[in-house]
């Protein structure tokens, strides 16, 4: 029991590095705007069938999809940008609406383009058995975790030393005297829309090289992305990995001591314990004021 407990938490871990570039995507676009963008989880979707296309179209190996996902992901954030940028009263509700009605379009694209059908990688490579210690995985998991590591510091890099990541910052912070620095809110806005669209593009491909997707499975992707936020507590990015890692240790935990029905439900006990106990998050701004 104690080794099946340990390969649990060991495979939690790995899947909380893509639960943590989905949820990182999600903060970046609510702290430059406040606008929490219901749609991002379909984008991390459609990289996911990207990768899939590349693969079954093409034969490649699903990683040679991420530049091709990248560009069209990407693309589809900065459209998404420009129609929520369009709402002039009531930002913050009407761009709930908005997203989920994007979410929505996208979801029955990918139900029009690829079917209903449940999809996952046929890379041998991919699904091929990696030993680390006693713990078993598969090499895209240990892979993608390592990939999900690298971006996040170099995520923290761009918000902390960048132009540009010092702007959505100051954004964030305050619009108004953002303008008064010379800074484009709504260009600053558009880039953190793109550097989302990133996250998602990597992320997609990830889930789809270790897993299994589906075009219902945007929407539970979204939802994951906004309870880690709220674990996390807004912008902090360590905190951001920190509620990731915890909401898929939880998962797997309860996978194997209990029943895969009850993985979604795990989360969303979480959340709600956070929210009563720590509203402004583990990482809240309380824990940032020092």
């Amino acid at each position: 029991m104690t080794e099946l407990i340990l390969q649990a938490l060991y495979s939690g871990v790995l899947q909380g590095g893509s639960y943590a570039l989905i949820a990182l995507g999600l903060a970046l676009v609510f702290g430059a705007m406040k606008v929490i963008n219901l749609a991002h989880g379909e984008l991390v979707l459609l990289s996911a069938y990207i990768a899939y296309s590349v693969e079954a179209g093409l034969g490649w190996n699903p990683i040679l999809a991420i530049p091709i996902s990248l560009v069209v992901v990407c693309l589809t954030s900065a459209m998404v940008y420009y129609l929520v940028g369009r709402i002039k009263k009531d930002r913050e509700i009407n761009s709930l609406i908005l997203t989920y009605g994007i979410g929505v379009i996208l979801t029955n694209m990918i139900l029009l383009i690829w079917k209903a059908d449940v999809r996952t990688t046929g890379s041998t490579w991919m699904q091929e058995a990696m030993v680390v210690g006693p713990f078993y995985s598969m090499r895209s998991e240990v892979l993608f975790f390592a990939v999900s590591l690298v971006m996040m510091v170099g995520l923290w890099w761009w918000l902390s030393r960048s132009w540009y990541g010092r702007a959505v910052r100051a954004v964030s912070s305050n619009r108004d005297a953002a303008k008064l620095m010379g800074i484009d809110p709504g260009y600053t806005e558009l880039v953190s829309f793109v550097v989302a669209g990133i996250l998602a593009a990597v992320a997609g491909v990830a889930l789809y090289s270790y897993g299994v997707v589906s075009p219902a499975y945007g929407s539970v992707l979204t939802v994951k992305a906004f309870i880690i936020t709220v674990l996390a507590g807004i912008g902090s990015i360590p905190g951001v990995l920190i509620g990731a890692l915890l909401l898929g240790v939880a998962e797997a935990l309860t996978v194997t001591l209990a029943s895969s029905a009850l993985q979604e439900l795990v989360g969303m006990g979480l959340f709600l314990l956070v929210l009563f106990v720590m509203p402004n998050g583990l990482f809240g701004a309380k824990g940032r004021r020092g």
